[in-house]
């Protein structure tokens, strides 16, 4: 079977995305630092960064949480990041995991 050329996403997850590529474009220009000086560090290519800043759901989340992380931006509800009081995109709260796992309903049956 071959690769859909577009695979559909939710409003949501569109979102996010965007949202999480705006805080990273936000936080490397705060931090003075070129699209090539971050995916040096980031050990991905400038184009892979560009596509994070720019929204792209297709990127490896393992790249994206990496940019983040060298960024200093914070992806859980227990560390939220200090969000610029003059940038009002950045206002609105990302949270990409829930606060608590689901629990099994189900005894698990391990004698065995």
């Amino acid at each position: 079977m071959s690769k859909p050329e577009t695979r559909p996403y939710s409003r949501y997850t569109k979102e996010a995305v965007v949202l999480m590529g705006q805080l990273i474009r936000a936080a490397r220009i705060e931090r003075k630092l070129s699209v090539a000086e971050l995916a040096e560090r980031a050990a991905v290519s400038r184009g892979l960064v560009q596509r994070i800043e720019q929204g792209d759901p297709g990127c490896t989340v393992g790249a994206v949480f990496e940019v983040a992380s060298l960024l200093g931006i914070k992806l859980f509800d227990s560390d939220q990041p200090r969000l610029s009081a003059n940038n009002a995109v950045l206002q609105q709260t990302l949270t990409l995991l829930p606060k608590a796992a689901r629990d099994s309903r189900k005894p698990v049956k391990d004698d065995f």
